[in-house]
């Protein structure tokens, strides 16, 4: 899975301009997650045409940066998560962002994004819960 992120200038407005350049381009967004750090924002975003929202955001005065997400299935109850992060400090490997996408009490599952500089090594370590 491909994730953009883009870091601005905290103003109002940013998040409705974002969202009009992929909705002026036919881009649907599929998970999004903004903060406010101080005088920044962060953006972070999945869409249906990743090429096409990034052709959208260069029109823009925004920077977007794309990283590859690796998306992993976990049980749904306390320390699934600091399991499977261990394994990246046990590792030396470095997390860019974790990002859970999805919980369903129903099942018990809960499905989360990971990025890092050194994807093919974190592949590796995460091959028994990886599911894309």
């Amino acid at each position: 899975m491909k994730q953009i992120t883009i870091i601005s200038e905290d103003h109002p407005g940013v998040m409705a301009e974002i969202a009009e350049a992929m909705a002026t381009a036919g881009v649907n967004i599929e998970t999004l997650d903004a903060e406010t750090i101080g005088s920044s924002g962060v953006i972070i975003l999945t869409v249906d045409r990743y090429d096409a929202a990034l052709r959208a955001l260069a029109r823009t005065p925004y920077k977007a940066v794309s990283e590859d997400a690796i998306v992993i299935q976990l049980e749904d109850k306390p320390g699934e998560l600091a399991r499977i992060t261990r394994r990246f400090k046990q590792a030396n490997i470095n997390l860019q962002s974790v990002r859970i996408l999805r919980r369903d009490p129903t099942s018990g599952k809960t499905i989360v994004a990971v990025s890092t500089p050194r994807t093919e090594e974190a592949m590796a370590l995460l091959e028994d819960v990886m599911i894309s």
